[in-house]
């Protein structure tokens, strides 16, 4: 097993980590938790580095990059070890920084180009029938004064738009269009990146209620924010308070396996039932934010007993 040095990492390592990571943050507008989990991976992975005594980047082999793959899946570096889908996280750190190191002339090459994450199992999103989201939204609402009102419209929004939830906290009120004709939501997604959603009819209305009817009794304890989600101290909504309300709503509506709903168990929801409407996958793909395509498409998987239903009702001599 490899010990890392007693020194640690180098400095001038560490001085190119940061280098990336302020590129990462002024241009290309990273939020501070993606920089904050991209510190803690090119850390450990500085850590291998200096216990395989390697100094600057410039000395870095291809077989120390795969052997630190295996480190982080194994944890034969003395860290935990991690998932398929947190290595691959890694590896997109490590690719990152190395790609950067070669465009900036600190190294001739690129000796991660050639290692892949493992390969994680396809799972299909979890996604909630609509009659399990009519009673979540329901019961979100459940109770009198203006947090059920707060909590009924964030859920009905989330929803309604397919927002991630980091987005929907952030919203400012002049974010939002609420004229029944043209309702929408102005939204900012990985890297600051801009779009507008229509707004339902359903969440449109649970979102006057709650800016009319109780927004401003919870902006009286606070010292005035745009914020358009609050929480009881005037302030906005955090995150995990927002995690928090859709939680309990699982649990008052009795949802199956309710611990495990969360926030993007509703934007999962949005997509399958669009797509399951005959939304065009492109459209869904806008409406997500999602810079792919294929990232889109995981959505439009469907059980073996769905393809015989429309292969039945489609096929001209499916059935005699």
């Amino acid at each position: 097993m490899a010990t890392q040095a007693p020194d640690g990492p180098a400095p001038a390592l560490l001085g190119e980590v940061e280098a990336y990571l302020d590129h990462l943050a002024v241009e290309r507008g990273l939020a501070a938790n993606t920089l904050a989990a991209y510190r803690r991976d090119l850390r450990r992975y500085t850590s291998h580095l200096a216990a395989l005594g390697r100094t600057r980047v410039a000395d870095v082999t291809e077989p120390d990059v795969r052997a630190f793959v295996t480190a982080v899946r194994t944890g034969g570096d003395g860290a935990a070890a991690l998932s398929a889908a947190s290595t691959a996280r890694t590896v997109a750190a490590v690719h990152g920084w190395h790609r950067f190191c070669a465009l900036e002339g600190l190294t001739a090459d690129d000796p991660s180009r050639g290692v892949r994450p493992p390969a994680q199992a396809k799972r299909l999103p979890k996604a909630l029938s609509t009659d399990d989201v009519e009673r979540l939204l329901a019961a979100a609402g459940l109770g009198d004064g203006p947090v059920p009102l707060r909590d009924r419209a964030l859920l009905e929004l989330l929803y309604s738009t397919g927002a991630r939830i980091s987005e929907v906290v952030g919203l400012d009120v002049d974010d939002l269009e609420l004229d029944p004709a043209a309702a929408a939501a102005r939204l900012f997604g990985k890297g600051r990146k801009e779009r507008v959603v229509p707004v339902g009819s359903f969440a449109r209305e649970a979102v006057d209620a709650y800016l009319v009817r109780a927004r401003p009794a919870l902006a009286a304890a606070g010292r005035g924010t745009p914020a358009v989600f609050l929480n009881t101290r005037g302030e906005r909504l955090s995150r995990q308070s927002a995690w928090a309300v859709l939680r309990l709503a699982a649990q008052r509506a009795g949802l199956a396996r309710a611990d495990d709903v969360s926030p993007h168990t509703l934007r999962h929801s949005f997509a399958t039932h669009l797509l399951a409407g005959g939304a065009d996958v492109r459209v869904v793909q806008e409406l997500l934010g999602h810079a792919s395509v294929t990232t889109t498409q995981i959505y439009t998987q469907v059980t073996p007993d769905t393809l015989r239903e429309v292969y039945a009702a489609a096929h001209p001599r499916a059935l005699g």
